[in-house]
């Protein structure tokens, strides 16, 4: 008798841990989804390009999280613009000229290039850091955890230099 109790308690221990490595899996999983969910609302406008007005904007005004200024269009089939507005505006002057993509059927810019896309992706890189926390203690997985989190403090430290490099 005291064999089947043992081979019980390992089964349930077993399945114990399965359960906590799944739930974990799964608690990380959601968490890199929201991330990329986070991101792609504006980094689909920067990535995927073909199709959307281009140019520069010289700001010329900011008040609050907005700056704004006349849009120069780069792009074919882009029209000159007395005023785009760019949300957000991290790491933006007045008086700068920035590369811009305009949102289809608004006059909201958003930052291209090197700058915009890593800073389109910040959410990205706090989900990575935030799942690698997750991934280290609940799933005691301690190198894959270190790997999401050199990833994420490279994406969020790739983001900080491009942007106040373009600065």
């Amino acid at each position: 008798m005291p064999a089947t109790a043992s081979s019980a308690r390992q089964v349930s221990v077993s399945a114990l841990r399965f359960g906590r490595l799944a739930a974990m899996g799964a608690l990380a999983a959601l968490i890199l989804f929201a991330g990329v969910w986070g991101s792609w609302g504006t980094a689909q406008h920067v990535m995927l390009v073909k199709g959307r007005e281009q140019g520069t904007v010289r700001v010329t005004s900011c008040s609050g999280d907005m700056c704004s200024g006349p849009f120069t269009p780069t792009s074919v089939g882009a029209r000159a613009r007395a005023r785009v507005e760019i949300a957000q505006p991290v790491a933006v002057r007045k008086g700068r000229t920035y590369d811009v993509v305009l949102k289809p059927g608004t006059a909201d810019a958003v930052r291209s290039g090197p700058a915009g896309t890593l800073y389109a992706w910040l959410p990205l890189g706090g989900a990575l850091l935030l799942a690698s926390v997750v991934v280290a203690g609940g799933m005691r997985l301690t190198r894959a955890a270190w790997v999401l989190a050199g990833c994420g403090v490279a994406l969020l430290t790739g983001a900080f230099l491009a942007v106040s490099a373009g600065s």
